[in-house]
């Protein structure tokens, strides 16, 4: 990594001579560099966990009822948005949200009612949202993060799944395929842990590409991260997926929460004892999920 930052150092000293739209590539370069290695290590790092972590005995655990465990660590300046089926936090810079959490329960996996497939301004966004114009033409998806298949139960949460502040770009390639796959997943597990605790969102970083007349931003990553919180078999997993098209396995992409806090910068699930966030949240076992 400091070989690229000397690197990149020594061309900002030469930006003088460069037009401006090959500095801004340079700089652009650079984060893709820097979020590329970030990613590299925090992979390497996970196969420590694993290999220190998988002996824990997570099933001494005690689980005790917490009032909307899902929702991360927020602070006075956040503004909360609640909908029937999922929370966020919207992030005007990016015109969308950076996360959205939600409860996922047994019965709730059951689909009474059909997708709207009409995309609407999300009314309690009072700077606005992101448009129809802003995707047309993009060649990217109105991808969801909680997705529409995990609303089904209720006509209201179906409908507001397809606000804009749900909605992130992604390829199609992304949100049709590998996305869709762990969506489908998540869903089995819900069923086979009768409820699970789910945060998603894009990684919001700056100097992204945009969208549309307001600027939406494109991620280069999105996450994912899910909580069991019931005995015996209390786990968490996480996810972070390059927003492109991939036939890998999904547990390839499989890390703890704690990568996931360390690459976006959220703190998931602060409403659990310190040493069952500590515990839960370094340990990655694969093998406890189907």
């Amino acid at each position: 990594m400091c070989l690229y930052l000397r690197k990149f150092m020594s061309l900002r000293t030469t930006k003088t001579t460069l037009g401006s739209h090959q500095s801004s590539k340079m700089r652009k370069l650079f984060l893709n560099i820097v979020t590329l290695i970030f990613i590299g290590g925090s992979v390497l790092s996970q196969k420590k966990v694993k290999t220190e972590t998988n002996s824990i005995p997570l099933n001494n655990i005690k689980a005790t009822t917490i009032y909307k465990l899902e929702i991360p660590k927020t602070n006075s300046k956040n503004i909360i948005i609640s909908h029937t089926g999922y929370t966020l936090l919207y992030d005007e810079t990016h015109e969308q949200s950076s996360w959205v959490a939600y409860e996922l329960t047994n019965a709730e996996t059951n689909k009474i009612y059909d997708r709207t497939d009409k995309f609407i301004p999300d009314p309690k966004v009072k700077e606005g949202t992101a448009t129809d114009k802003d995707y047309a033409g993009s060649g990217y998806d109105r991808g969801h993060l909680a997705p529409a298949s995990d609303m089904g139960w209720s006509a209201t949460a179906m409908t507001e799944s397809f606000y804009y502040s749900n909605m992130s770009p992604q390829t199609p390639s992304f949100n049709r395929g590998v996305w869709k796959r762990l969506e489908e997943l998540v869903r089995t597990w819900a069923i086979e842990n009768n409820s699970i605790y789910i945060v998603t969102g894009p990684v919001l970083l700056a100097g992204l590409n945009t969208i549309g007349s307001n600027k939406v931003s494109v991620p280069n990553y999105f996450y994912k991260v899910i909580l069991d919180y019931s005995e015996p078999s209390i786990k968490g997993i996480g996810f972070i997926i390059p927003n492109t098209g991939s036939s890998e396995p999904l547990q390839q992409f499989a890390v703890s929460i704690d990568s996931v806090e360390k690459f976006t910068a959220i703190d998931f699930f602060p409403k659990l004892a310190d040493e069952q966030e500590d515990l839960i949240e370094k340990t990655l076992c694969i093998k406890c999920w189907s």
